[in-house]
Formats: C-alpha cells, sequence, structure tokens
C-alpha cells in the first residue's frame, strides 16, 4: 500500500531540515566510506521520483559540478602565488634535509670509527703497552684490505683527474659496498674501515662540485648537462642538481637573447624571442621529467622557474613592443603580439605549465590603455572627417570582408554612407577584429560597450549637425564648427541613414566577433532556430543602439516641427487664435487647410521622397519616421495647457467657423497621412481626441456643433481637393468642390448631405 504524497514529501522535507541541522562534515562521513553504496543511496533518496524530475535534477548536478570547477579554477589562480612560493620552500627545506641526513651520515661513521680505534683491551697485568703497540703498528706487514685500500685511493683520483664520471661513480659506489661488508665482516681494522669511509665521502664531494661547475659552462651541450644532473642525483645532491639544470638553461637563454635585436618589426621580433623563451622553457621541463620523473619538490621549483622566465620574458615585451603602441592606440600591433605570445605558451599546457595567466595578467594593462586610445582615435577621427563632411551618402571606397553582405542582409551596393561614417564602421571592424583574435571575456565586454559609446558620439556630432544646433551645440570655444552643418533635408534624411545602417546591420556584425557567448563553443545548438538567434550580449547591444537611433530620429523631427511651428521672427505660427479668429465676424469665402498644415505636407512629400531614395529595404523606418514628425507637430499643441485654456475658456469662445477649420485641419492630416501608410494608430487616437476635445469646447459655450458642422464626406473630400492642388494637379474640379462652401454654413451641410 503507497503512501500519500503528501506524507512522502513531509518526510522529505523534514529529512531535509534535519540533514541542515547536521555539520557538513558528518554528512560527508557516509560518501568517505569504504562501504558506501551509491545506488543504494540513490534508489532510498531519489527512488520515487519520476523521469522529468531525475532529469532536472542530473541537470541541477551538471550545473553543480560547473560551478564547482569554476571555483576551484579560480581558487587555484588567486592562490597560485602562495602555492608557488610554498612548493618552492618545500624544495629548499627538502635539499636541506639530504644535506643533513648526509651530515649525519658521516658524523655517524666518524664516531663509531673513533668508538671502534680507541676499544681498549684488558690491562690486568698493568703494563704499558702503548709503546710496544706503536712499533708493532710501525713493523707489520701490510693486509691485503690496506693493499686495496691504497690503490682504490689512486684509482679514485685518477678517475676523478681524468674526469670519467661513470668510472667514478661505480668505484665510489665500490667502495660504499666494501666498506659495508668490512664492517658486518670484521675483516678490517676500525681505523682502516674509517679511512675508507672517509675517502668515499670526500670524493663524492669532490665528484659533485666537478659536476656542478661543469653544469655552468657555456661549452657544456645539452647531453652532457643531463649526464651531469643525473650523476650529481645519483651522488645523492639531486636539489643542486635540479636547480644548476634550470640555471644552465636560463643562462644558455640569456646568451641567446642577446643575439636578438630589435630593429625589425614588433611582431617579427615577438615571434623570435617568443619561440626562444618557451621552447627554452619546454626543453628545460623535458630535461626535468626526464631525469626527475614528477617528484613535487621538483616540479614545484620547475613551475616558478618557467613563471619567473615567463615574467621576464614579459617584462622584456612591455619594454621592447607593446607599450609604445599602447599609448598610441596601436590596438592591432598590441593584440597580435600578445597573441604570438599566448600561442607559444599554449604549447606548454601539455607538459603541466599553465603559463597563459600569468601573460595575461602582465599584458591586461597594455590591452586596457590600446583600447582605451582606439577608442579615443575613432572618436577624434570621426570628429575631423565630420567637420568637412558633406553628408552625401557614397558606397564604401575599398571593398573589404567587413562590406561582405551577411546572409538576408543588405546588398553591397546599398550599403551607402557619408565619408565620415565610412571612417567610423571602418575602424570599428578594425577593432572587433583585433579583439576578436584575443580570448579575454572582460576585454570584450569594455569593447562591446566602448563601441556603443563612440557610436553615441558619433550621433551626438550627427544630431549638432541640424541647422538648430549651429549656433549653440555646433561651435567650439574658438567660435569654429564642430561638424559640417546638414542643410537640406536630404543631407538630414543622410544622418539618419548613417545612424540607421550602422545600428541595424554594420555594427551588429562587427561585435559579432567578440560576443563572449557567440565565440564560446559550449553552446548547445538544437535546431535552426538556436543557431540563427544573436547572442544575448549582442541583443542588448542592439537595443541599446537602437536607443540612440530614435535620439537622432526624435532630433530630426523636433527641429522640422520647431521650423513649422514658429516664425522666422520668433512668433508662434500654431496659436489658438488661428482658429478663435474665424469666428469674428468675418465672411469665409473659400475653405482650405490652415497653411501651417499646407507646409507640412509639403515637407512631408518631400522627406518621403527622399527616404524613398535612401531607405531601400527599411520602408519600416520611413514610415516611423514620417508618423514620429507629423506626431511631433500635433502633440505640440495637443498638449500645450496654453493652447486649450484659450480655446476652453478664452474671452473669445471658440465658435462654428473655427472648429470646422480645426476639423478640417485634422482630417486633412489624417487623410495624407493615410494615403502615405504612415497613419498609425498613435497618432490617429491623438487627432480624433483633439477633434473631440475642441467640440467639446463648442457644446460648453451652448451652441450644438453638430448642427453646423458638415458631414464627414464634405472633409474628406476638400482635403483631397486640397492635396490634389498642393501637388499640382488642378483639373478645374477644385473651384467647383471649394465654391459650395463658400456659401452659409447650412448650405455647406446641404450640399454635403446631398
Amino acid at each position: 500500500m503507497h503512501r500519500p504524497t503528501a506524507s512522502l514529501s513531509s518526510s522529505k522535507g523534514d529529512s531535509a531540515d534535519f540533514e541542515s541541522e547536521v555539520p557538513l562534515n558528518d554528512r560527508l562521513k557516509m560518501f568517505k566510506s569504504t562501504t558506501f553504496d551509491p545506488q543504494a543511496y540513490f534508489i532510498h533518496h531519489a527512488g520515487g521520483m519520476s523521469e522529468k524530475e531525475i532529469r532536472h535534477l542530473c541537470l541541477h548536478l551538471v550545473a553543480l559540478k560547473k560551478a564547482s570547477a569554476e571555483e576551484m579554477r579560480k581558487s587555484v589562480y588567486a592562490n597560485y602565488a602562495s602555492f608557488i612560493r610554498t612548493s618552492r620552500e618545500i624544495s629548499n627545506l627538502e635539499g636541506e634535509l639530504v644535506s643533513l641526513k648526509n651530515l649525519l651520515s658521516s658524523r655517524a661513521n666518524i664516531i663509531h670509527g673513533v668508538a671502534e680505534g680507541v676499544r681498549v683491551e684488558s690491562l690486568n697485568d698493568g703494563t704499558d703497552h702503548s709503546n710496544s703497540d706503536a712499533l708493532n703498528f710501525e713493523d707489520r706487514e701490510l693486509t691485503k684490505f690496506d693493499e686495496w685500500l691504497i690503490k682504490y685511493a689512486e684509482n679514485l683520483d685518477i678517475l676523478l683527474g681524468e674526469r670519467r664520471v661513470d668510472e667514478a661513480l661505480a668505484a665510489l659506489d665500490e667502495g660504499d659496498k666494501v666498506a659495508d661488508d668490512a664492517y658486518n665482516n670484521g675483516s678490517s681494522t676500525p681505523s682502516a674501515l674509517m679511512s675508507l669511509r672517509n675517502s668515499v665521502m670526500e670524493n663524492r664531494q669532490k665528484l659533485a662540485d666537478q659536476l656542478a661547475e661543469s653544469t655552468c659552462k657555456p661549452s657544456t651541450s645539452g647531453f652532457e648537462l643531463c649526464a651531469s644532473v643525473r650523476a650529481m642525483k645519483r651522488l645523492g645532491d639531486g636539489p643542486r642538481a635540479h636547480t644548476l639544470l634550470l640555471k644552465s638553461h636560463e643562462q644558455k637563454l640569456n646568451r641567446n637573447m642577446q643575439s636578438l635585436t630589435t630593429s625589425g618589426t614588433p611582431q617579427a621580433y615577438t615571434t623570435s624571442l617568443s619561440q626562444l623563451v618557451f621552447s627554452m622553457i619546454a626543453q628545460a621541463a623535458n630535461d626535468s621529467l626526464s631525469i626527475f620523473n614528477d617528484e613535487p619538490a621538483f616540479a614545484s621549483e620547475l613551475v616558478a622557474w618557467a613563471v619567473e622566465q615567463t615574467e621576464a620574458f614579459a617584462g622584456l615585451i612591455k619594454k621592447n613592443v607593446v607599450s609604445v603602441p599602447a599609448a598610441s592606440g596601436c590596438l592591432r600591433v598590441v593584440a597580435e603580439c600578445v597573441n604570438i605570445c599566448l600561442g607559444h605558451c599554449l604549447l606548454l599546457e601539455d607538459r603541466g605549465l599553465a603559463l597563459c595567466p600569468t601573460l595575461l595578467k602582465i599584458f591586461r594593462p597594455y590591452l586596457d590603455e590600446a583600447l582605451r586610445s582606439t577608442l579615443k582615435r575613432i572618436d577624434l577621427s570621426t570628429a575631423a572627417l565630420a567637420a568637412s563632411d558633406d553628408w552625401s551618402l557614397t558606397c564604401p571606397p575599398v571593398a573589404s570582408r567587413s562590406w561582405g553582405a551577411a546572409s538576408g542582409g543588405t546588398a553591397p551596393s546599398q550599403l551607402k554612407l557619408s565619408s565620415s561614417a565610412h571612417k567610423f564602421n571602418s575602424m570599428v571592424q578594425e577593432l572587433c577584429e583585433d579583439i576578436g583574435s584575443l580570448d579575454f571575456p572582460n576585454l570584450s565586454e569594455q569593447a562591446l560597450e566602448g563601441v556603443l559609446q563612440s557610436f553615441n558620439s558619433y550621433v551626438t556630432m550627427m544630431i549638432n549637425a541640424f541647422p538648430g544646433s549651429v549656433e549653440t551645440e555646433n561651435l567650439d570655444t574658438s567660435g569654429r564648427r564642430i561638424v559640417q552643418p546638414a542643410e537640406t533635408e536630404t543631407q538630414q534624411v543622410s544622418l539618419l541613414a548613417n545612424a540607421v545602417l550602422l545600428a541595424d546591420e554594420l555594427l551588429p556584425r562587427a561585435t559579432i566577433k567578440i560576443c563572449p557567448t557567440a565565440r564560446s563553443d559550449d553552446q548547445p545548438q538544437r535546431g535552426s532556430d538556436k543557431q540563427n538567434r544573436p547572442p544575448p550580449e549582442q541583443r542588448e547591444l542592439k537595443r541599446r543602439l537602437q536607443r540612440v537611433v530614435d535620439q537622432l530620429r526624435d532630433s530630426f523631427c523636433r527641429q522640422h516641427a520647431l521650423e513649422l511651428i514658429f516664425a522666422e521672427d520668433g512668433g508662434v505660427r500654431l496659436s489658438a487664435d488661428m482658429y478663435l479668429s474665424m469666428d469674428d465676424g468675418r465672411d469665409v469665402s473659400e475653405w482650405f487647410p490652415s497653411p501651417i498644415y499646407q507646409e507640412l505636407f509639403i515637407r512631408l512629400t518631400r522627406i518621403a521622397s527622399v527616404l524613398s531614395d535612401i531607405f531601400i529595404g527599411r520602408e519600416r523606418f520611413a514610415t516611423l519616421l514620417l508618423n514620429r514628425l507629423t506626431e511631433t507637430v500635433i502633440l505640440w499643441f495637443s498638449e500645450d495647457p496654453n493652447f486649450w485654456e484659450e480655446i476652453e475658456s478664452g474671452q473669445r469662445p471658440l465658435g462654428p467657423f473655427g472648429l470646422q477649420q480645426f476639423y478640417l485641419d485634422m482630417e486633412f492630416v489624417i487623410l495624407f497621412t493615410s494615403q502615405g501608410r504612415y497613419l498609425l494608430r498613435n497618432l490617429q487616437s491623438v487627432m480624433k481626441n483633439v477633434i473631440s476635445r475642441a467640440i467639446e469646447a463648442v457644446k460648453a459655450n451652448n451652441i450644438d456643433p453638430y448642427s453646423t458642422l458638415p458631414e464627414e464626406d464634405w472633409f474628406a473630400e476638400v482635403a483631397q481637393t486640397a492635396i490634389r492642388m498642393l501637388m499640382g494637379y488642378d483639373d478645374g474640379a477644385a473651384g467647383e468642390t471649394m465654391s459650395p462652401s463658400a456659401r452659409s454654413v447650412s448650405s455647406v451641410h446641404s450640399h454635403g448631405s446631398m
């Protein structure tokens, strides 16, 4: 019988609460036990889980595993210096322990020999035998051991003098063996045995010194070096032998580096020096591994030595290669040199030497400086060209990979920009290629932010190019123009084309090379949607680029709206008086849209024509721009409290003629925006609301607006006639259409009803 689900959940919850109270060490003991059964543990804790829950648990465990590995990697990097320092101290301590062991062994032999030599026989007769013993020693014949010892010492001197290392090592081993046998068998006198041991010890030290001296000679070949180090290790002097091995490689490296010159290109010098340094480190690692295997003390000393050589190498690269290019903004030179160093450095990882973090830690400040200088150079170069840019759109001056049409993108023949935009795009493309060659996520994020800020600066310059900014933001301290003004509508639309093409295609296409997520090989690819979906960094970049473009678009609309609303003398052309004055007893001979809306229509028609020529394939942006420009004009008076205060509660109330003119103006705008296909819902809603508000204002004066207003068809007919006349299509029907409205309002209403 199964238990209820609620009880099971409650039991699991109680178990979780109990486990949370138990210390972590106690909870881990069961996993350390030799009797731990994973299968039984899983069945006990997850036997009742569904397949979906098991999958979720597996994903959670994989995530924990990745997080644990990342945390361990960060911990290793954070404590790497301490680890190397501790390993070096351990290595030195082990060497001192070996030396102490040898010293104690020699002292023990000396003490043992002295103890054997001063052994005193029984003196029961009270006779002094010292003189007789001395005479007997001088007169006695040499034993076979004494004769062997004399020949052994002479032979050992010859072997050491002739530097016959292998034979000398064999002789020393033979001496140790003979001494041990003589001691165990008692076949020699204590003095002779002590003499043998002292001779072996002294000659071991002498041979070790000879070998140490030979390792430091420039003429010593690699084979001879390894042979000497092996011999020193056999002599029990391993720590000094390993240190001398590394020192010999370092001396050889320094001698070889003296032949290098910095007269060539930075990349050539970096290649030569990098290959020399890291090949020498690789050779030292091979020699150390072949002689000392992977003993921790010697491996730690090797790692510490390799880090020191890498830091010294990086110091030379900083001094002779990257410092000047980084300060001057030559990011490509810095990036290429760092890539060369990292390429050689990566070859050492198979030998257990991960030196790339050391290089990146040293080179990072120079990469940051080069990036900042490059971004500053982009801003300065773009500003210099913007000061003389005529804002005419042209194709790219030189075809390059960065201008190739992406899949589904704009054709190369349509990628037209002004001269300053071409320069900005080419420099950003180069920047992204240089950063993209480095596997450095933090630098990529900094570059993405820098590109966005540079684009923002460039758009600000284009905003200052509008005529309204010439007298304010577009002047420097000396009164000179910062940016060449865009005086014509074609030039002003070209500013928008620059921003839109850069933000929609060119910059995202360039920055995909430096997006860390896009460059990661760990991204799961499931289906075409996953493959084609841009990485999150690029999506965020596109959103921020679009906000910058919106600022330029709003400035464009504000510029043209202000030109329409305000006269050159500063007066307001779009005011409530233009409608209130129509009911001052004057007879309205003809009905026609107000002059400001006629000019709005003409201007929008010209801009739409320019947009159709420039924004090929980007009709949506053109539609939004025209809608936004019209909306800017309408919103100006719809949200102006002074305008509606005069309309609704002024000294002169809004009358039938004023309401009819206001109604006609709004219907005229609705008609030509709908025919131009840029009447969006927001604009139509605003105009319907202001019409209703004007009608309510007339009602408040005890006037029935619907008794005087013509039918909807009349407004559409007059508005359509006005459009044809403004476009130059006067076919004679216009006068007939306009003349009935010159009669009374009631007759106009009757005519509109027919």
